[in-house]
């Protein structure tokens, strides 16, 4: 014990070494002292937060040319460049951000991401920051309150909605196929790297009149506008290697990342709970080229993923394992124009486009498909002054899916042209509102919709709103019914919302409850959609429940957590459902707590993410009522640990449930009975007990400063 202590002591000692203070105050322009400012040298883990009387101190290692960032909610960031060896105690005035006016902003079912929104839950660096989240987007948007985690699917589910019942954007351009393809019940990752965007907008309910086909939720990812300067990126991970580079002219820049994941060497070191012949595979690549004209930026963004892989899946029905075979081929090029045509107006367009090809083996049997979708969108936004501000636009979106199973085809198309109108007013600082309608009208129904979305807002106090939104929404049936009955009528749904949020000086609070009415859901007979059920639309449905957050980073020094909650009362009656039940994707409670900690001595970031969620219903065939049982809780314990080797080198290592808890995720049970007459089952469970990730990040740029520090 002696030898350790000693050891720990001696290692202290090195790092205090050659180590100057950093130290001065922080305040506004009425010269009143900023609390809870954070202030760091970039690139590095040596920084601190303001104290109550605007002061600040903290010592760092590092020499020579820096720079240090003074940030707060609210207001201009301040970047001061600085000589280490020469510093001297400063006082910094920081101004109030011109894109706030301290007035109301509409928050009502949305999370964004963005340095000057008052509405900012979480940002860019939070979302890959999150332990357990192994740098997945919807992994760590399910911390967030109004979502389910759905361990067996990996998708996103939102208050009560199927995954499908989200749409995602890239730059305002939808996204056709944005997750990864994957196996029954194993769980797939979102297609986008986290590296490419600057915000991220995250719609629980009520959103804009801009978006369409969503019954409950859109998220919305920005690319960055202008990188700072050239370099690489380097990768090398347990699984696989990665490859990035920047490029920057005078008026362009060019970005691109590519990886190879092989998770063979992987799985033969940490035990699997699945029988792979040949685990997953995958090449993936993402580049965006970006050329600023004098009044807009120009952007085309490309994505590849091609993937493949190869196990045996127990299936209770039968004595022998099943084998499931993939190959996948997807490709998505986004490009996009916004900028003002004048003083006062905005043009936004763009195009997409996607394609997505599977080969896929089950035991005998072959199935192919092929998806190709295709969205052109025009948008105008005129501010006729501070007050009000309105947006007109329409957009047209393609879909062309065919498939081919053994013998048969089957397939379908459809052409959506929408339009839609929204108006921003400004009362006053302390009363805002939006009022929007969009009508679409898909091909596959012959009908145009009616679709308002209205939303309130007013300011009681400094820090503290009340936010009100409600709108209609319809979207057209999921793939997996249209491919066999193309003459399905919209699935439609209200949104209803009250919103409350207190934000001051590095704390938030929301409180958010809604209700959500169901209706034209689809319903069909049979153990599964085949081409031989029958379809309908005369499902109905609800949901209802409370969202709670709270972040606090400044009561604790270095410390940044928030606390998610949600409870949600939900039931439909869809698909093959006997009657109105809550659906199986369904837990009551949900929490999350996300901690990250950065201790300067160390040049360490510490993550721990603990996520519960209640039981989950699922139908015994062997009891009485249907839908009755509900699945233990499910708890997860995730860890991670960035270390700045040197300036531009990190080394990354992360555990996903640690306590290697075992959580079901529901049962699939026999199709008969068996000589007993009992109904025999097995679990549906996760992949493997733990996920375990060491990673090496090296970054080379022009002022060797940068790193991938935001990044992990």
């Amino acid at each position: 014990m002696k030898t350790i202590l000693s050891y720990l002591i001696v290692f202290t000692s090195l790092i205090s070494f050659g180590q100057t203070q950093i130290k001065g105050q922080i305040i506004d322009e009425q010269g009143i002292p900023v609390s809870g400012a954070n202030i760091f040298v970039i690139g590095t883990y040596y920084g601190s937060t303001s104290d109550e009387n605007g002061n600040f101190s903290f010592t760092t290692s590092v020499t020579g040319n820096q720079q240090l960032q003074i940030s707060f909610l609210s207001f201009e960031t301040i970047i001061y460049d600085f000589v280490v060896e020469k510093f001297q105690s400063k006082v910094f005035t920081i101004k109030e951000s011109l894109n706030t006016l301290n007035a109301v902003e509409v928050t009502a079912g949305t999370f964004k991401a963005g340095d000057n929104s008052k509405a900012t839950a979480l940002k860019a660096m939070d979302i890959v920051t999150t332990a357990g989240s192994a740098g997945n987007i919807i992994a760590a948007l399910e911390t967030l309150p109004g979502t389910q985690t759905v361990g067996e699917s990996g998708r996103l589910f939102v208050r009560g909605g199927e995954a499908d019942e989200t749409q995602t954007y890239v730059d305002g351009i939808r996204v056709g196929q944005p997750y990864g393809v994957s196996a029954n019940n194993v769980p797939t990752r979102g297609r986008f790297s986290p590296f490419l965007f600057s915000g991220i907008t995250f719609s629980t309910g009520g959103y804009s009149a801009e978006f369409g086909d969503a019954l409950s939720s859109v998220l919305l990812l920005n690319t960055i506008d202008e990188p700072t300067q050239n370099q690489t990126d380097i990768s090398i991970m347990t699984v696989g290697v990665g490859l990035g580079k920047t490029k920057k002219w005078e008026k362009s820049s060019f970005t691109f990342n590519t990886s190879y994941i092989n998770l063979a060497p992987y799985q033969k070191v940490v035990p699997q709970n699945l029988d792979w012949n040949k685990p997953v595979q995958s090449l993936s690549g993402e580049s965006i080229f970006r050329y600023k004209f004098k009044n807009g930026i120009l952007k085309v963004y490309g994505a590849f993923d091609y993937s493949t892989f190869d196990l045996n899946q127990k299936d209770i029905n039968f004595n022998e394992k099943i084998s499931f075979n993939l190959q996948n081929n997807n490709f998505y090029f986004n490009t996009s124009y916004k900028g003002y045509l004048n003083d006062n107006l905005q043009l936004l367009n763009g195009l997409s486009y996607g394609y997505a090809q599977n080969k896929i083996g089950i035991s005998s049997d072959k199935v192919a498909n092929n998806e190709r979708t295709l969205h052109g969108k025009f948008k105008l936004r005129n501010s006729f002054s501070n007050r009000f501000k309105l947006s007109v636009g329409s957009d047209f979106f393609h879909t062309n899916f065919d498939e081919n199973f053994n013998v048969f085809e089957y397939g379908y198309q459809n052409n959506t042209i929408a339009f839609f109108s929204e108006a921003e007013v400004l009362l006053s600082k302390k009363v805002a509102f939006n009022v929007g309608l969009r009508s679409s009208n898909a091909s596959v129904v012959n009908e145009f919709t009616i679709e308002p979305r209205v939303s309130f807002a007013y300011k009681m106090a400094e820090n503290s709103q009340f936010s009100l939104a409600y709108g209609n929404f319809n979207q057209t049936a999921r793939q997996d019914y249209l491919k066999f009955n193309s003459n399905l009528d919209y699935e439609t749904t209200s949104h209803y919302i009250l919103n409350y949020m207190y934000n001051k000086q590095g704390r938030m609070f929301r409180a958010e409850a809604y209700f959500k009415d169901y209706e034209n859901l689809v319903k069909y007979d049979g153990v599964q959609a085949s081409f031989d059920s029958n379809y309908n639309n005369n499902g109905f449905g609800y949901a209802k429940g409370l969202d709670l957050f709270w972040r606090d980073s400044k009561t604790i020094k270095n410390l940044d957590y928030w606390i998610s909650y949600s409870y949600i009362d939900s039931e439909r009656d869809f698909i093959n459902y006997e009657t109105q039940v809550t659906p199986s994707f369904v837990a009551n409670h949900n929490f999350s707590l996300v901690t990250k900690y950065f201790v300067t001595e160390w040049r360490s970031q510490i993550s721990a993410t603990y996520s519960y969620n209640s039981g989950r219903p699922y139908d015994n065939p062997n009891g009485v009522e249907f839908m009755s049982e509900k699945t233990k809780s499910f708890n997860n314990l995730s860890l991670s640990w960035a270390y700045l080797v040197s300036q531009q080198k990190i080394l990354f290592f992360s555990v996903t449930n640690i306590l290697g808890t075992e959580n079901i995720f529901g049962y699939q049970y026999a199709n008969s009975p068996d000589l007993s007459g009992q109904f025999q089952r097995q679990a549906i469970t996760q992949p493997a007990s733990r996920f375990v990730f060491v990673g090496f990040f090296w970054t080379i740029s022009d002022n060797k400063k940068t790193n991938n520090l935001d990044n992990l």
